[in-house]
């Protein structure tokens, strides 16, 4: 687990586990305070995306709400933690499954209900911003490697948080009736594709993202682990 301010080395992990190539890696890992200073804004500008559905959502469930904008945070406090030489594996897993998850999530859903965000009448800048700068979390999260080796139970700990979230989202909504994930541009119960509902659709989206991150998380353990031993 890398304590050091310094760029710490990349470790011969294999491709499918570290896609992102070492040269973006290491420039990320440079520019890392402009990067937080990125996260940051983004995350304020999710607030403020999401305020119309604050407004409608019980207060004890905000939490649940934001979803990308508290990733950004949780990448944003991940690294300067690390840049301060304190990396907390807990906050690193909690900011590698977020943003790979919403990363993911969002241009999914963009293009699931692209007709129905066309006549809700979302600009495409707006629609094209959001696709690419979630996609961007997902290349972030996928550099959080090289600061942390992803213990278990921090591992456990970022399952524990996102598969409350997804539970509280998609299946068990506990206040308010209805479940908080971001709002659709379509109700939940319309027909989709192959018969599912357009909740079923997100939600099925967000399950395979979960366990995708889950899958690379231990995956990057695992290796870290045989490296180790290998090296002894």
């Amino acid at each position: 687990m890398a304590r050091s301010t310094e760029i710490p080395a990349r470790d011969p992990l294999p491709r499918w586990v570290a896609p992102v190539p070492r040269r973006i890696e290491d420039f990320g890992l440079r520019l890392a305070w402009p990067i937080v200073a990125v996260n940051l804004a983004g995350t304020v500008f999710g607030f403020w995306y999401y305020r119309y559905q604050f407004a409608e959502t019980p207060t004890v469930m905000w939490p649940f709400v934001p979803d990308s904008p508290i990733a950004t945070l949780l990448f944003a406090l991940a690294v300067a933690a690390w840049k301060l030489g304190r990396e907390l594996p807990w906050l690193t897993a909690l900011a590698f499954f977020g943003n790979v998850i919403l990363g993911l999530w969002t241009p999914y859903t963009l293009l699931a209900f692209s007709e129905q965000y066309a006549e809700v009448g979302i600009h495409p800048a707006m629609f094209a911003f959001l696709f690419l700068s979630h996609l961007a979390m997902v290349v972030q999260a996928l550099v959080l490697h090289r600061i942390s080796d992803f213990p278990v139970w921090a591992v456990g700990v970022a399952l524990l948080w996102y598969g409350v979230d997804l539970i509280v989202d998609y299946f068990v909504p506990v206040t308010g009736g209805d479940p908080h994930h971001t709002r659709l541009p379509v109700s939940g119960d319309e027909p989709m594709y192959l018969d599912a509902t357009a909740l079923g659709i997100a939600g099925a989206g967000a399950t395979a993202f979960t366990l995708l991150a889950l899958f690379l998380a231990t995956s990057i353990r695992a290796k870290a682990v045989e490296l180790d031993r290998r090296r002894r």
